[in-house]
């Protein structure tokens, strides 16, 4: 199958989990720079309700983030990168790492900061996440800075790595372990996975749907695990909105 081949229609008796900027969302310049328009959220919406809730946002956004530009308050989330998920029922689950680490990290990066006014840190609260959207230049020095807070001997942390952000986070957690738990859970257990993304923290999810011969897609160019592809959001959107086709 070429890696990029359209996908198959959606069905309802699928389980949905969609990443959310670049795959659901345009990306902007800056996180809280996104806008979350009405036609999404009522896609979502009735997605959600017509598969029987077996929808999941998983983002590396916090959850809430999601929330506060979602609303939908039934809707289960996962947020930076399955360090914290939001099930069906509505509990929380969270994978922390230790606070005196990510303060001994954000100190250090403190005169980074002053020098490179380009670069911009997001404090997730379990994770750090470096962006360099508005200094690419400064790419190859951001990776290497935060490769060495993360390869700390004996501090469980590894690099999440996407476009133009590097993230410091807990080892062992992603997007392939979030959709993993939520397969394990009513409404998604038993249905087929779909996974969609578009940047390097979503191979994760590509992994785990593919090793359960799901439907993982890739949005836009670039080389991924991913099965199946989509161009962009709008296409993403689109595909969505089939398996609506005929629901009141």
């Amino acid at each position: 199958m070429p890696r990029s081949s359209p996908p198959p229609a959606p069905s309802l008796s699928w389980a949905y989990f969609l990443d959310v900027d670049g795959t659901l969302i345009n990306i902007a310049d800056t996180p809280q720079a996104v806008v979350v328009d009405t036609t999404l959220l009522e896609l979502i919406a009735s997605l959600h309700r017509a598969s029987g809730g077996a929808v999941a946002l998983v983002s590396g956004r916090m959850i809430s983030d999601l929330q506060s530009r979602v609303g939908l308050s039934q809707l289960p989330l996962a947020g930076l990168h399955g360090l914290e998920r939001r099930d069906s029922t509505g509990r929380l689950w969270i994978h922390a790492a230790p606070p005196a680490t990510k303060s001994a990290i954000k100190e250090a990066l403190a005169p980074v900061l002053a020098r490179h006014p380009g670069l911009l840190l997001e404090d997730k609260g379990l994770t750090l996440a470096l962006h360099y959207r508005q200094a690419p230049e400064l790419a190859s020095y951001v990776h290497q800075i935060m490769g060495r807070f993360a390869n700390q001997e004996g501090q469980g942390l590894e690099l999440q790595r996407g476009k133009r952000v590097v993230e410091i986070k807990p080892a062992g957690i992603d997007k392939g372990t979030a959709v993993a738990e939520y397969l394990a859970e009513l409404p998604f257990r038993g249905r087929r996975a779909v996974f969609i993304g578009d940047d390097l923290n979503d191979e994760h999810g590509f992994a785990e749907v593919n090793r359960l011969d799901g439907i993982s897609i890739k949005v836009g160019k670039g080389a991924s695990c991913a099965r199946f592809r989509l161009p962009d959001v709008a296409a993403v959107r689109h595909w969505l909105g089939i398996a609506l086709k005929g629901v009141e």
